[in-house]
C-alpha cells in the first residue's frame, strides 16, 4: 500500500476520537450482558443501544427477560457478566405498581424526595404545589391529597408515571404502562412520550400491544428465551414479522372463537344495583356463550363483576342462576354455585406472590373432594394442580413448586386460570383476563376460553382491548357510568359502536 493509499485507509477508519464521538448519541449502552437465577439463564449475553430522542420498543413474550433487563437498567439487579453504561439518569414505570396505597399522591410521587422546610420537616405545601405541576403537565386530573388507596386502577397508573416524569430521568423506561388506561388515557401517554422525545430524552418502551410499537416506537428490538433475537427500525417490521420474532413462530390464531350458544340461561340478572355505584343492570349469558363486557375506566364493569361473585352487596336487584333466584354474599357462597372470578389486579387481589404454583392454585378447593376427615388428601390435590398447570402451559422449571412472584407476568395469569379450572366452573368471570400478558400466552388463553365455553360454560368477559372483545364474544354488553348503554350482537359488533355506546 502506498503513503496515498494508506492515509485515505487511515482517514476512513475511526479513530479513538471518532469512535467515542459517534457513541455519544447513545444514552444506554448495554453489551454481553448475562443473568442467572436458580435453575434458569434469564439473561444470555445480551447487548442493547438506545439513542438520545427516540422511542425504543422492547418486546416479547413473557418470560423473554425484558424485566429483567430493565431491572439491571435501573439499578435493582446485579448482572452476573457483562456491561450497562448509562449517560444521565434514569427513571422505571415497573409493570406491578410499587405505591403506598396509605399514603397520598404527592407523597408518593416525591417519597424519599419531599421539599423540607428550614426546620427539616416536609413543607407540605411544596409538596402539593409541586405534584399538582406534574399532575397538570400530564393533564392527569387527580388530587393530590387523594389517598391512593380511594383511586381506581389506571388513576394508580397514571400516579406511577407522576412519580417517574417527576424524577426528570435522561432514560425513561415504561414496562406496560398502558395495560389498566382508557383510549383517551393512552393518547394522553402518548403525547407524554412524544414531548419526552422531543427534548432529547430516551424512552424504553415495553408493551404487549403490538399495534402500540407501530404508532410510537422508532426502533425496536426483540428478545425471546433470554437473548435478543434482533433489532431493527419500526419502519422495517410488519404486525406479522414482529410477532413471529417474538415467539418463534407463525401465530395462526389469536381468537379461536368456534363454539355455539345454546339457548340454555346459564345467569339472568335484573334490576342489579348498588347505591352510588351502578344501577339498573340487566342481562343473561347463556350455556357456551361468551358475553363481552365493554366500556371506559370508570364504567363500572368491575364493581359488577365483584357484585356477581359476592365482593360487594347490591342494594337491590335479583341474580338468577339456572332459572332460580340465589343470594350471592360472599365468594365462598358464589364458588359453591359453580361461579368463579379473575381479578383484573393479580398481585394485590388474586395471587399469594411467596406461595409456590400449587399452593396459588388449590386455595378455592380446599374442602370438598379433596378433604376426608378434616385433612388434605395432597396426593390427589397435587395431581389435579399438574392436570391444571399443564392445560394453561404454565412454563417453570419446577412447575408446581416454583414461587409465583419468580414467574413472569403471563404465567403468573396462568396460574389464576388454572386456579378455576380446578374449580370446573360453570360460570367463569374474566376481568382483564390478558392484562399484561404476552402475544403467545395470550392466544393460549384465549384457547382456554374457548374451550370452556365449548363444553358449556358461560363466560363473561370484561376487556379494555377492543380487538379481543370484538374477537372473542358472541355479545357485547357496553357500559357507560354504571348503566348498560347497549347489548350488542357478534354481527353487528365494531369498534365504531362500541366507542359511541360507550362515550355518549
Amino acid at each position: 500500500m502506498n503513503g496515498k493509499s494508506q492515509a485515505r485507509a487511515t482517514a476512513c477508519r475511526p479513530g479513538p476520537v471518532l469512535v467515542y464521538l459517534s457513541r455519544m448519541h447513545y444514552l444506554l449502552e448495554v453489551e454481553g450482558v448475562r443473568k442467572v437465577f436458580p435453575g434458569v439463564v434469564a439473561l444470555d449475553d445480551v447487548s442493547l443501544r438506545v439513542s438520545a430522542g427516540t422511542v425504543h420498543a422492547l418486546m416479547g413474550e413473557n418470560g423473554a427477560g425484558k424485566s429483567t433487563l430493565m431491572n439491571i437498567v435501573a439499578g435493582l439487579l446485579t448482572p452476573d457478566a457483562g456491561d450497562v453504561r448509562l449517560r444521565g439518569r434514569v427513571a422505571m414505570i415497573h409493570q406491578e405498581l410499587h405505591l403506598m396505597p396509605s399514603m397520598t399522591v404527592a407523597e408518593n410521587v416525591f417519597l424519599g424526595r419531599e421539599p423540607l422546610t428550614r426546620f427539616r420537616l416536609v413543607d407540605d405545601a411544596a409538596l402539593a404545589r409541586r405534584t399538582a405541576a406534574v399532575l397538570a403537565t400530564l393533564n392527569v386530573d387527580v388530587d393530590p391529597d387523594a389517598r391512593v388507596a380511594d383511586l381506581s386502577l389506571a388513576q394508580r397508573q397514571m400516579v406511577e408515571i407522576a412519580r417517574a416524569v417527576s424524577r426528570e430521568a435522561d432514560v425513561l423506561i415504561m414496562d406496560e404502562p398502558t395495560s389498566t388506561l382508557s383510549e383517551r388515557e393512552v393518547a394522553k401517554l402518548f403525547s407524554i412520550v412524544a414531548d419526552l422525545r422531543a427534548r432529547g430524552k430516551a424512552v424504553i418502551y415495553i408493551t404487549h400491544k403490538i399495534d402500540e410499537v407501530f404508532l410510537i416506537a422508532d426502533e425496536v428490538t426483540v428478545m425471546r428465551d433470554g437473548r435478543v433475537v434482533g433489532s431493527l427500525p419500526a419502519s422495517q417490521l410488519d404486525r406479522d414479522r414482529l410477532i413471529t420474532m417474538m415467539v418463534g413462530r407463525e401465530l395462526t390464531q389469536l381468537f379461536p372463537k368456534n363454539n355455539v350458544p345454546t339457548d340454555r340461561i346459564a345467569i339472568s340478572v335484573r334490576g342489579l344495583s348498588q347505591e352510588g355505584v351502578f344501577s339498573d343492570v340487566s342481562f343473561d349469558v347463556r350455556c357456551g356463550e361468551i358475553l363481552g363486557v365493554a366500556g371506559l375506566v370508570g364504567s363500572r364493569r368491575t364493581e359488577v363483576a365483584e357484585t356477581l361473585f359476592g365482593l360487594r352487596r347490591p342494594s337491590s336487584g335479583e341474580i338468577t342462576i339456572d332459572g332460580a333466584p340465589v343470594r350471592i354474599d360472599s365468594p365462598v357462597a358464589a364458588i359453591e354455585r359453580g361461579i368463579a372470578f379473575l381479578t383484573e389486579d393479580r398481585m394485590s387481589s388474586g395471587l399469594f406472590p411467596p406461595l409456590n404454583v400449587h399452593e396459588n392454585m388449590e386455595v378455592p378447593v380446599l374442602n370438598g373432594e379433596f378433604v376426608s376427615g378434616g385433612f388434605v388428601r395432597q396426593t390427589r390435590l397435587l395431581e389435579a394442580c399438574r392436570v391444571a398447570a399443564a392445560a394453561v402451559h404454565i412454563k417453570s422449571p419446577d412447575q408446581l413448586f416454583e414461587p409465583v412472584q419468580h414467574l413472569s407476568g403471563g404465567n403468573q395469569q396462568k396460574v389464576l386460570v388454572g386456579r378455576w379450572l380446578l374449580t370446573a366452573p360453570r360460570i367463569l368471570i374474566l376481568d382483564e383476563p390478558t392484562r399484561g400478558v404476552d402475544v403467545g400466552a395470550k392466544a393460549e388463553i384465549h384457547r382456554l376460553i374457548a374451550t370452556l365455553a365449548a363444553d358449556g360454560a358461560a363466560v363473561i368477559m370484561i376487556s379494555s382491548e377492543m380487538p379481543e372483545i370484538l374477537g372473542m364474544s358472541d355479545r357485547v354488553m357496553v357500559m357507560r357510568q354504571g348503566h348498560v348503554a347497549g347489548i350488542v350482537e357478534r354481527s353487528e359488533a365494531n369498534q365504531v359502536e362500541l366507542m359511541r355506546l360507550a362515550a355518549n
